[in-house]
Parts: structure tokens; sequence; C-alpha cells
């Protein structure tokens, strides 16, 4: 089981005092996070592409090469970033140099952005969210599989003889989940390549994931990858932690009840009783998130998110200290808990080495019929 940080750079108010951070500040703080994230022993660092005022993470490839230069072990992913509006050969480009840079520690959480004035901003239509991402990922594919491309689509000029440079470090592209927080048409593409498939898991009912990542499954399996239980699946969650629950549940409410993206609905009681939101001590975070194989089955990527709603930074650097104390346990316990036959979290080292295990299986000849 992989472990890690997901963010989506919010600036967003710190209700305690009114202080916002700059854009400098924040990119900043993500780059702190990630080192962080990588001290207490996670596993992965992910951080959402987004273009609206507000959020500043609008270059994940190059705040990710920066990232990669000053941590040795962590992978860098994105949660997520836009297939719809991305241009597939610049993307190619950007995480194989990536992946280059960091020394495979590179993958990717792809999907169709979850707000539509996105798209015209960079010259799309919302309405063709589905096609864009049906096409646009195609294309992503063979980009990097192939070393020359000849192509013609609906939504972009068409390629004669291209190449992508540079090509996929050890001819191995990076890893690619699909995120979605309730697109079908995201899970079937994942099943349809063989893909994982990373659910939100933030701000919905258990019971919404479930039938997503049930269809995600079944579609795994029904495209010959490998049964239900083979597909690979992450999860995203949220905690808020202190050493006694009360205090956990005091020094988060103002942040509850302020950040716009918890919608200024239920309490924080109902919220944690209806979501994956935990807030309470490192013991209740441990059961929740053991519960998620429970009803979702055995996976391979837990994020959690942790620096938004206006928090700040020495807070959440203290969320990380208490994560990585309960990381041992969370990891015995999935181990011990993980059925036979239930695949690794890929890796770039796991999946050099089954193509390479793949290339030197002997091939088994062909019978012909004899007149």
């Amino acid at each position: 089981m992989q472990f890690g940080i997901f963010s989506v750079g919010d600036l967003t108010v710190d209700p305690t005092d009114g202080s916002i951070p700059t854009e400098h500040e924040k990119l900043q703080a993500l780059v702190t996070i990630a080192k962080k994230v990588e001290d207490i022993g996670g596993d992965v660092f992910a951080v959402g592409e987004h273009h609206d005022s507000g959020f500043v993470p609008g270059a994940i490839s190059t705040l990710h090469a920066f990232i990669a230069a000053q941590t040795e072990r962590i992978i860098l992913s994105t949660s997520i970033a836009h297939i719809t509006t991305n241009d597939p050969i610049k993307m190619a480009e950007d995480y194989a140099t990536l992946q280059h840079l960091s020394g495979g520690r590179a993958d990717l959480v792809l999907g169709r952005g979850n707000t539509g004035q996105v798209y015209p901003w960079f010259g799309k239509d919302p309405s063709k969210g589905v096609e864009l991402t049906i096409e646009n990922y195609q294309l992503l594919r063979r980009l990097w599989d192939e070393d020359v491309v000849n192509w013609e689509g609906k939504f972009r000029t068409p390629l004669q003889s291209f190449t992508s440079i540079p090509r996929p470090l050890d001819g191995v592209s990076p890893f690619v989940w699909h995120g979605s927080i309730r697109t079908p048409e995201v899970a079937e593409i994942a099943a349809y390549y063989g893909d994982g498939y990373f659910a939100n898991n933030i701000f919905w009912p258990k019971e919404h994931y479930i039938r997503l990542i049930n269809f995600y499954r079944q579609r795994y399996e029904h495209y010959g990858h490998g049964t239900p239980e083979q597909a690979i699946v992450g999860l995203g969650g949220q905690f808020f932690m202190r050493k006694n629950s009360q205090d956990a549940i005091n020094e988060f409410r103002p942040y509850f009840d302020n950040a716009p993206v918890y919608g200024h609905g239920p309490s924080l009681e109902d919220f944690q009783a209806q979501t994956p939101l935990v807030v309470g001590s490192p013991q209740e975070v441990i059961e929740k998130t053991l519960a998620f194989a429970d009803y979702f089955g055995d996976y391979q990527r837990q994020m959690f998110l942790v620096d938004h709603a206006g928090l700040p930074l020495k807070t959440v650097l203290e969320q990380l200290d208490l994560l990585g104390e309960i990381l041992p346990t969370l990891r015995a316990e999935f181990d011990a808990r993980r059925p036979a036959g239930v695949p690794d979290a890929p890796t770039h080292a796991n999946r050099v080495a089954a193509r390479d295990a793949k290339l030197a299986s002997p091939v088994e000849p062909v019978e012909t019929s004899k007149a």
C-alpha cells in the first residue's frame, strides 16, 4: 500500500486570524509539504491542476521537477491533470521529462477537471468533455507507446511521422490513473486500458464511490486485464488529528465552518458521519481509514488532503508528523488483511521488471493443422 498527500494548492483565508498566503508562499509551502511527506515515510505527493483564481498549481510538471531535485524517494503525481484541455503532445513530453529527472518517480492521475469555465480558456468546448478525454488520452498513449506516430482526430491537427521526445524512461511510460468524482465514462476508460482508477473519496458518501469502484472493477475484468480484485484502485481521504479528539474538533471547527469547499451546509459532526472526513484522534483516523477496504475492497494507494481550508503551514506539518506516527500501523494492518493475488502498487521499478519478465518468457509456438 502506498500512502501520500494530495493538495489543490488553494489560497483560502485562515478564519482564526484573517491571513491568506501569497502565491509565492503557497508554492513554497507545497515544496515544504512534499519534503515532509518523504521525511515521515510517505510514498506519494500529488498536486491538482487548477487555473482558477484562488489556486496556484497551474504548472504541475514544473513544480514537481523542482521537488524532484530536493527529494530522493517519493513518487510525484497529479490530482488531477486535465486530459481535456492540455495538449497531449505537451503532456507526453512534460511528464516523460519529469520521469527522467526524477529517476522514474512520476505518475499521473488524469481527469476532466471539475470547473467548466476552464475549457474555453484553452479553446475547448465543455460539452465535449468526455469526447476530449477519450481522444486526448488515446493520443497520449500512442505518443508514449510508439516511436513514430501518424494520427488524425477530431479536436486537433493531424500528426505525420511525429516522435515525442524524450522517450519514456527505460521504455516504460509513467503509470496512469484516471480520477473522477462522478463520471462512469472515466472509470470505463481506466478499465479499457488496464490503468488505475482513483476515486476522490472526499465529499460524497461511501455508497457513491462504491458504485464507481465496483463498476471499474467489473469492466477491468471484462476487458481481460485480470479479476476485479486485481484492478488498481486509489482513494482519497481527509483528516484533522490531535492526540485528543475534542482538541481536534475544537481546532478544526472554524476552518470547517468558514471554508467554501465545505459548502456551509451540514455541521462538522454530520459531515463526518456522511463522508470520509475524520476529525479526531490518531486511533480514529486509523479505524476510519482501515474501514475503506471493507467496502471498497483491497486497494493500492491511499492519499489524504491536509493543507486546505486556510490551515497554516505549521499546522499542516504537525498533521504530517502525526500521520508519520500512525503510518507503520496502517501499513501493517493493510498488509495483514490483504488477500492473496492482489497486486502491489505500481512503481516504475516493478513495471520495468514486469516488462522485462514478459519479454524473457518463451513464446509458445502456434500449432498449425496438418492437411
